[in-house]
């Protein structure tokens, strides 16, 4: 059995927070640089102006219902950890320690490698970065040293000041809000370079039929990531039984609105086949309608919005090792509080170090990218099918927020999730193996570290 004390109130993070700032958690998190590339990807895949609206508006559907789901369990348990709370009082330590496993080892290292290395690739393409991907040092990259560099200005950030650094994400977020809206207004303004009978055009080159819409579908889930970051905060949360809801449920619907916006703009200047081919669709409508100033518009942009999910996926991940720590199924160490700032330092500082290890190992965006998607996924899944079990065992708990449409509205979710495991597998088999081995060896861990928390106590 594992050991499992009730923190006292000096060993509980202060709750900081305030809904506007986990509402910008969630828009800032979820909003990187997904809405600016994927479009391609997505018409390559279906073939049809149509279909990746459809595409984006599913998507954003299944991840509402995502985020309806995890409002109903964080209202209800608004502790800090999160999924790892969520999954501890349902299933029992061990998923919650697989969990936290493989959070800490890979999915949050992972995801914010990825963002640094994102953040450096879109810095790349600015003259004045040219050094980002020229040589430093042996086989490593500047863009390498700098994304370290950043990983760790950040989490110095976040360890100083909670609220600081919800509110500097708070800031970018409102900022890359600004700037989505001003460049789909710059589109729409473009009448002479636009089309209307653009969405209505095709791509004859694309793999299309259900198929086709399925790779578009991950595609928009995929850039929907990130939603439930703020529910690891919701033990920081200034009345959380109502902020919570409020910002899972408004930050989702505010993130669909701007994405299917900024679609619409892309597809409002570019026919179907432009955006297949390319790479980076919105910063060659942005060119179309204002030359080089709107391409480096959008590129400002692409920076700004990474930069807010850099900040906001830094400053959520370490509470879920943190809780696991408090509840004795990772090293004490770990539940440390900084004396002065309140922060959760150590959980912050192992999370920095993974993250840079991985980004000296692996360094590349589209692997670093795959190797978290898999994990994050298949816990979504766990975590959205606890609303079933805590309905059950639980029906006379106390639930500001209750799902709509349940049981239906959690089910699809969860059947969503299980899909993009499949693609996941089927697209980069070799990391998700390694997710999946990583996961499977946690449970070994698992019970020599309880045996060995039993013994010393």
């Amino acid at each position: 059995m594992a050991l499992q004390p009730q923190p006292s109130a000096s060993h509980e993070l202060p709750r900081c927070l305030t809904a506007t700032n986990a509402t910008a958690i969630v828009v800032g998190i979820i909003i990187g640089s997904g809405i600016f590339l994927v479009p391609h990807e997505m018409m390559a895949a279906t073939g049809s102006a149509r279909t990746v609206y459809l595409a984006w508006i599913v998507g954003g559907l299944l991840s509402l219902f995502g985020a309806m789901s995890y409002a109903e369990l964080a209202a209800m348990k608004p502790r800090v950890g999160g999924e790892y709370a969520f999954l501890h009082d349902a299933y029992g330590p061990l998923p919650a320690f697989l969990y936290t496993w493989t959070w800490t080892l890979i999915a949050k290292p992972a995801s914010i490698a990825t963002i640094a290395a994102g953040l450096m690739r879109v810095l790349g393409t600015f003259p004045a970065f040219s050094l980002l991907t020229h040589p430093a040092f042996a086989h490593l990259l500047w863009s390498q040293v700098f994304a370290i560099a950043a990983t760790w200005l950040i989490t110095l950030l976040n360890i100083v000041s909670t609220r600081d650094s919800a509110n500097v994400q708070t800031g970018l977020t409102w900022l890359k809000v600004l700037m989505i809206v001003a460049i789909a207004g710059l589109c729409f303004a473009a009448i002479h370079q636009g089309a209307w009978h653009n969405f209505a055009g095709v791509f004859t080159g694309a793999r299309g039929g259900f198929a086709g819409f399925m790779i578009a579908l991950v595609a928009a889930l995929w850039a929907y990531d990130g939603w439930s970051d703020v529910s690891q905060m919701a033990g920081e949360i200034k009345n959380p039984q109502r902020s919570l809801p409020l910002a899972l449920v408004g930050g989702v619907g505010i993130v669909a609105g701007l994405y299917m916006l900024t679609n619409a703009a892309i597809q409002f200047v570019l026919p179907a086949p432009a955006i297949a081919a390319a790479d980076r669709p919105a910063v060659d409508a942005l060119r179309i309608v204002a030359g080089n100033f709107g391409a480096g518009l959008v590129s400002i942009g692409m920076a700004v919005s990474i930069c807010a999910t850099f900040v906001g996926s830094s400053l959520s991940g370490a509470r879920v090792s943190f809780a696991a720590a408090q509840d004795r199924l990772f090293p004490s160490g770990l539940a440390a509080i900084h004396p002065r700032f309140r922060t959760p330092w150590t959980s912050l500082l192992l999370q920095a170090v993974l993250s840079s290890l991985l980004l000296l190992a692996v360094g590349k965006f589209q692997a670093l990218f795959s190797l978290a998607i898999f994990s994050e996924w298949l816990f979504y899944a766990l975590t959205t099918a606890t609303v079933f079990v805590f309905r059950v065992r639980e029906p006379q708990t106390p639930r500001p927020y209750r799902v709509t449409g349940y049981p239906v509205v959690p089910a699809l979710f969860v059947l969503a999730a299980l899909v993009l495991l499949i693609f996941s597998f089927a697209d980069q088999p070799r990391n998700s193996i390694i997710g999946a081995v990583v996961i499977l060896c946690g449970i070994p861990v698992h019970y020599l570290y309880q045996r060995r928390v039993l013994r010393s106590s």
